[in-house]
């Protein structure tokens, strides 16, 4: 599964939400869709679309069944939301949220690890893996990232000698 986006808001009072997105295009989410909400850690709760109407490129104004009050709505408010992949097959999108579970490889240590999430800090990506036990950020940036493989899911960096280091000594 992909994480796509984030429930940020509710809209209305019958349990209308805003859900932000990476998808880029705006036509992707449609009614029968389903969407996985994950109410906690790895855990995923599958939610059908009952309406879908974009805002922008970047938003949605969604209802899901069972979800018909704002009260309920109120606590999918913060919640990350998934796909299965293949519902994204056909969009066209670089965002770095998609690259959550591709192999990092670098240029000079070989494979680092798995991403294990991507975080956004103003207008630069990080990837976020545990190396020897170690919670490491690496930023996603043009300077460092050498190869993007969707189809084989891995990036490919060139880090800077240390930053490694910086993280396994400390």
């Amino acid at each position: 599964m992909i994480r796509i986006g984030k429930i940020v808001a509710t809209h209305g009072l019958q349990g209308g939400m805003i859900m932000t997105h990476v998808a880029g295009e705006s036509n992707w989410l449609k009614p029968g869709a389903v969407l996985f909400v994950e109410i906690r850690k790895d855990s995923q709760i599958p939610y059908f679309v009952v309406t879908a109407k974009a805002a922008n490129n970047e938003e949605y104004n969604i209802t899901v069944e069972d979800i018909i009050t704002v009260e309920a709505a109120k606590k999918l408010v913060g919640k990350h939301v998934y796909v299965k992949e293949d519902v994204l097959k056909d969009v066209k999108t670089d965002s770095p949220l998609l690259w959550i579970g591709f192999n990092l490889v670098d240029k000079e240590k070989g494979g680092l690890g798995a991403i294990e999430d991507v975080l956004q800090t103003g207008h630069q990506w990080l990837a976020k893996l545990t190396i020897e036990g170690k919670e490491v950020l690496i930023p996603l940036v043009d300077d460092i990232l050498v190869e993007v493989n969707v189809r084989n899911k891995y990036v490919r960096v060139d880090l800077p000698e240390g930053l490694i280091d910086v993280y396994l000594n400390s």
